[in-house]
């Protein structure tokens, strides 16, 4: 399933100019993986989170549907494994993984099929028992927010999907939706994050993060 050039929007062509709308405590995941286990940091970007986790001892790989930050993630973590993936299913093995991040991704898909098929190689690639660690906006609730849903209502068919700046198509979820995606794939969310982050365009979002656990047959 090829990635349309629409649902990449800004991230093809943001380059290094962007800063991490999603930050990343690594402590959250250390509470569940242990350092040398294998993890995917599916949507990585230029490969910071990548980093992170490989500084703390974990085999850390990465894969990204823009050319453009992956590129700039290898100059930046030169020998980084970082991988260009801009297709459905994903060139890994099943299982191959303990545990995948996916943050700031679902918003960026704003059909629930993409979402589905995202979740769906996500859950193949992270072994029985592994985890998942989702990171992203549910429905804001302030005045710009739900101004922005409201805009948009009509042309998308649904509150809470809009355009950015840039023109990219976003999508903010319920935290049902979310949850309810993550159990429709198998996975049980073991704990539930919420806090305040920067978007990319430097206004205030709430967030929430879900940890699941891949349940075993």
């Amino acid at each position: 399933m090829t990635m349309p050039r629409e649902r990449l929007g800004s991230w093809e062509t943001a380059g290094t100019a962007t800063t991490d709308s999603h930050p990343f405590d690594p402590a959250a995941l250390r509470a569940h993986v242990p350092p040398g286990a294998r993890v995917l940091d599916h949507g990585c970007g230029r490969g910071g989170r990548v980093a992170a986790l490989a500084a703390l001892g974990y085999a850390a790989e990465g894969a990204d549907g823009s050319r453009e930050l992956v590129e700039a993630g290898r100059r930046a973590h030169p020998g980084l494994p970082l991988t260009h993936c801009p297709e459905l299913p994903l060139p890994f093995e099943d299982g191959r993984y303990a545990a995948a991040l996916l943050f700031g991704v679902l918003s960026r898909v704003p059909d629930d099929a993409g979402q589905r098929a995202v979740l769906g190689e996500l859950a193949r690639v992270v072994r029985p028992g592994g985890l998942l660690h989702l990171s992203d906006a549910p429905l804001q609730t302030d005045p710009r927010a739900r101004a922005r849903y409201a805009a948009y209502e009509d042309e998308f068919g649904a509150y809470g999907v809009f355009r950015t700046e840039d023109g990219t198509v976003v999508r903010h979820h319920e935290p049902e939706h979310l949850r309810r995606l993550l159990r429709m794939h198998g996975f049980a969310v073991a704990e539930e994050r919420t806090d305040a982050v920067g978007t990319l365009h430097g206004h205030p979002v709430r967030r929430v993060q879900l940890i699941a656990r891949r349940e075993t047959a």
